[in-house]
């Protein structure tokens, strides 16, 4: 079978370009993935700090440790990009921002919303 058009042959992912809309929606199925592992982790320190006093003393020096809230915040960055970008999803879904120029507008603001919810978030942890 011979084909008239011949099919890219270039798939090297360094040298295509991505759109800022794609990027936003490759970011959204990565934060909502590490989200999901996030689950685990918190269930896990949940029931270490509800086991016993031990266990809450343990869980509370595991949670006051640089590394664990870096994590946190990594967590808490990544549930709200997910949440902010999931509502810009919805929307259009139901017929808004589908245009390149607002959809590119919509993905700006997203960023910085969560770039504004990612420091509050800073805040908190630390």
């Amino acid at each position: 079978m011979k084909v008239n058009k011949p099919r890219p042959v270039n798939l090297d992912l360094q040298t295509i370009r991505f759109p800022l809309t794609a990027i936003a929606s490759i970011i959204h199925r990565v934060s909502g993935v590490i989200t999901f592992v996030a689950v685990a982790i918190l269930l896990w320190l949940l029931g270490l700090s509800l086991s016993s006093p031990e266990g809450f003393a343990s869980a509370a020096g595991i949670v006051n440790s640089f590394f664990a809230k870096f994590v946190l915040w990594g967590i808490l960055t990544a549930l709200f990009y997910h949440i902010v970008v999931g509502v810009r999803h919805l929307l259009m879904d139901m017929g808004y921002f589908e245009e390149m120029e607002t959809g590119i507008s919509s993905a700006k603001i997203s960023f910085a919303i969560v770039a504004v919810l990612s420091v509050f978030a800073g805040g908190l942890v630390w």
